[in-house]
């Protein structure tokens, strides 16, 4: 039986590179590189990164440039939902667009992960004998209805031509509507009641420990939470505070997420991060 390669993809420049290459984007890169000792780490870009940070991993990736969605562009269902219009007005559907690269990019094998994550520890080899892995955003005891506990696609392993992965790739394009995660991280639940043996779901503490609240990026950004105990990697969330006019969930922004910060922060990030800098 064939294993899930031991091989990385993130997607990342599906929009213009205005400014360098951020400091936690090179983290995200070496601290795979640290903790997996992946066999290649393959970097998915439309515009190609630059800056000093960007300068220092480069070395260490595979570049390859992918063409852009069509489906994505191209179609008129943004217009249809208020939270369509809004993901459109604001150039967010970028973030579409990453959704389908990723899962083709896994349809040869591997582990995708988003550029807004830290990883922590190896993953275990039993997972990689897997066919297909992904994270809960919520555990049982924090929604019982299997049917709305979120799977994230922000972290997934996959072995080539995974039969959970196909399906699901197809019926986004059939089920995408223009809002955020129906496609995405809701059908990946409905498929999987469908074909429950094609996919292993981690607890949220694997992958996304730290949750896509407030409470999660207060203790991410301005606490500290040490225990990283069952924790393979951070997920950061950072399309929800990333801008510096996004203030609903925390007043830290990427502005603010710099050198200085991760070396001396007392904060969960800072503390995990830290040890990648030098």
């Amino acid at each position: 039986m064939s294993e899930i390669p031991r091989i990385f993809h993130f997607v990342f420049g599906l929009r213009p590179q205005d400014e360098p290459f951020h400091l936690v984007h090179y983290l995200c890169l070496e601290s795979c590189r640290q903790i997996n000792q992946p066999k290649q780490i393959n970097f998915h870009y439309l515009n190609e990164p630059w800056g000093d940070w960007w300068d220092r991993i480069r070395p260490h990736l595979v570049l390859h440039r992918v063409d852009p969605e069509p489906f994505v562009r191209n179609t008129a269902c943004y217009a249809n939902t208020p939270e369509g219009r809004i993901i459109r007005q604001r150039n967010l559907d970028y973030a579409h667009e990453s959704d389908f690269i990723r899962m083709k990019a896994l349809q040869s094998g591997g582990v995708y992960a988003d550029m807004d994550t830290l990883f922590l520890q190896p993953m275990p080899d039993e997972l990689y004998r897997e066919q297909f892995v992904i994270g809960a955003e919520q555990d049982e005891i924090e929604e019982r209805d299997p049917m709305k506990r979120s799977l994230c696609n922000a972290l997934m392993l996959a072995r080539p031509e995974s039969t959970y992965l196909a399906r699901w790739l197809e019926s986004m394009y059939q089920v995408f509507d223009g809002t955020w995660s129906r496609h995405s991280c809701q059908e990946a639940t409905r498929v999987r009641q469908q074909i429950p043996d094609a996919v292993h779901v981690l607890p949220k503490r694997c992958f996304h420990r730290h949750g896509a609240d407030r409470i999660g990026i207060h203790t991410l950004f301005e606490g500290l939470d040490e225990d990283f105990s069952g924790m393979y990697s951070m997920h950061l969330w950072a399309h929800l505070w990333w801008d510096e006019w996004r203030t609903d969930f925390t007043m830290v922004h990427g502005g603010m997420i710099d050198e200085d910060y991760v070396r001396y922060a007392e904060t969960t990030y800072a503390i995990a991060a830290r040890r990648f800098l030098d």
